[in-house]
C-alpha cells in the first residue's frame, strides 16, 4: 500500500547457533512520519545517509540465499519482503515460518504472543529496544531455538526439522500433542 521498510535485520543460525548477522537502515524515497519515529525509534535523520532500499534487499538477499525463514507475526514481513524483492525482481527459494504461530501451539497459557510478551513469559535475557529489526531479530532466534529445545526435550524428538515446525504452526491446538507424540515415534 505505497510503505516502504526503512531497516532490516536478520540473524543465521546453523545447528542451533548464530553464525551471521545481518542489519542496515534504509532509505525509502520519501519521509517517515512521526508514528514510525516514535515507534521504532528511527528518525529521518538516522536515514538521510542510508543506502537506498533496492540496493539493501539485492545485499540481503545474499544474504539469505536459499535458507528458510523465521519471523515473528511472519505474514507482517513477508508483505514487506515480498514487495521489496518484486521491487529488485528477485525471489527467494526458502521455506517462511512464523514464530508467533508456533508459540501460540507451544505456549497455550501465555497471557499473550507478543515478541516482547513471550520474551518475558519464557525469561529469555533480553537488552535493547523491540521494534528495532536486529534487536527484534536476535529475540525471535532466542525464542525459536527455546521453543526446538523444549519440542526436544518434552517430546524427545532428536533436532525438530523445519517441516515438523512448519507442520506444527497449521496444527489446531488441540492436536498439537498427538501430532508430537506422532512424530517422536518415527
Amino acid at each position: 500500500m505505497g510503505d516502504r521498510a526503512i531497516e532490516i535485520g536478520a540473524v543465521k543460525i546453523k545447528n542451533g547457533r548464530v553464525v551471521e548477522t545481518f542489519q542496515e537502515l534504509m532509505d525509502p524515497g520519501f519521509p517517515i512520519d512521526s508514528f514510525i519515529e516514535g515507534y521504532t525509534g528511527i528518525t529521518n535523520h538516522m536515514l538521510k545517509d542510508a543506502r537506498i532500499c533496492e540496493k539493501v534487499m539485492k545485499d540481503f538477499a545474499e544474504f539469505v540465499g536459499d535458507d528458510n525463514l523465521v519471523a515473528h507475526n511472519a505474514s507482517f514481513d513477508k508483505r514487506f519482503l515480498d514487495a521489496e524483492f518484486d521491487c529488485i525482481s528477485r525471489q527467494y527459494s526458502g521455506q517462511f515460518v512464523c514464530s508467533m504461530l508456533l508459540s501460540r501451539r507451544l505456549y497455550q497459557n501465555a497471557p499473550n504472543h507478543q515478541l516482547g510478551s513471550l520474551i518475558n513469559y519464557k525469561n529469555i535475557p533480553s537488552e535493547g529496544n523491540f521494534h528495532r529489526a536486529l534487536y527484534d531479530a536476535e529475540m525471535t532466534t532466542k525464542l525459536w531455538l527455546t521453543m526446538l529445545e523444549e519440542i526436544t526435550k518434552s517430546h524427545q524428538i532428536g533436532e525438530p526439522s523445519f517441516k515438523l515446525v512448519t507442520k506444527l504452526t497449521k496444527t489446531p491446538k488441540k492436536s498439537v500433542n498427538k501430532l508430537l507424540s506422532q512424530w517422536s515415534e518415527r
